[in-house]
């Protein structure tokens, strides 16, 4: 595996690949666990054998707050490393702020780089809680697709709601990328796993599993008939609440556009939950098929 830190070394890279190569792009902010390796190992079935994987590890500070946890994220480059060789990674990709921001407006050579862009689903549900996120989501994703290039970028379905702005945002903005959404790799409990779990206590990690319970209840209530708002809202809500944790939403949303529904379920929906149990926020979703 090798590793590149700067645009230049990247470029370099990128233009002494093969033009029939394809390039397939895993974007992390690292700290990583099996879910990303997961990704990793869609990847490389998906590059081939003549194709070429490529992480890249970028704790982007635009995406935080500033009452959120940028300084404190856990950053464990060698262990990142050693994982991403062992899931037989190509290219790992770790430029610094400075690199990737050199100044405030978008580089000349980026002019894709969505300074501007705004999609409204970027100010509910996450987007509320945590206002310019999506955006700084979106302004990092943009620069590293026009750095890298990449013929197919793999997202987890874990934040459904930046999965679905990113792909909104790709298909407007004209890159040339297919998008693939893998599904949530969990613990043995159900607990999705994330780079956030590692801040939980002993004591608060069998607590943590209650969301995917939740969510599944949900679902079935769903799958059974039971599809009014409030007593979904309830299924979810109630549990969480009851485990100890601070629900900040648990909503049945439309799995496209994001919107709640009015009374009762009559789409295709997602099953959204944000819940923070001490230090720690967890997000989790399900999505319900239509029949």
């Amino acid at each position: 595996m090798r590793i590149i830190r700067t645009i230049t070394e990247l470029r370099r890279w990128r233009q002494a690949l093969s033009a029939t190569a394809r390039v397939v792009f895993v974007p992390t902010m690292g700290a990583l666990h099996a879910g990303h390796g997961h990704l990793v190992q869609l990847a490389r079935q998906a590059a081939g054998p003549d194709g070429c994987v490529l992480v890249s590890i970028f704790v982007n500070p635009k995406q935080f707050g500033p009452a959120e946890d940028f300084a404190s994220y856990p950053r464990p480059f060698a262990e990142d490393a050693r994982l991403l060789r062992q899931w037989r990674t190509d290219i790992l990709f770790a430029p610094t702020a400075r690199e990737m921001y050199p100044q405030d407006e978008a580089p000349a050579d980026s002019p894709r780089d969505p300074a501007g862009y705004q999609d409204p689903l970027g100010d509910v549900l996450e987007g509320k809680i945590r206002p310019g996120h999506f955006h700084g989501v979106c302004v990092v994703v943009a620069r590293l697709l026009a750095m890298v290039q990449p013929g197919m970028l793999i997202l987890g379905q874990k934040d459904y709601q930046q999965q679905l702005i990113l792909r909104r945002m790709i298909r407007e903005m004209n890159f040339p990328v297919d998008v693939l959404t893998a599904p949530t790799i969990r613990e043995p409990d159900g607990l999705a796993m994330s780079s956030r779990n590692r801040r939980l206590t002993p004591r608060e990690r069998p607590a943590a599993a209650v969301v995917y319970r939740a969510l599944c209840r949900a679902k079935d209530e769903i799958l059974h008939g039971r599809r009014e708002v409030k007593h979904l809202i309830e299924e979810m809500a109630g549990p969480i609440a009851a485990a100890g944790l601070e629900v900040q939403y648990a909503l049945p949303c439309h799995a496209d556009t994001l919107a709640e529904f009015a009374g009762v379920v009559n789409d295709r929906c997602v099953l959204l939950v944000a819940a923070r149990l001490g230090a720690t926020r967890l997000i989790d979703n399900v999505v319900v098929p239509q029949e």
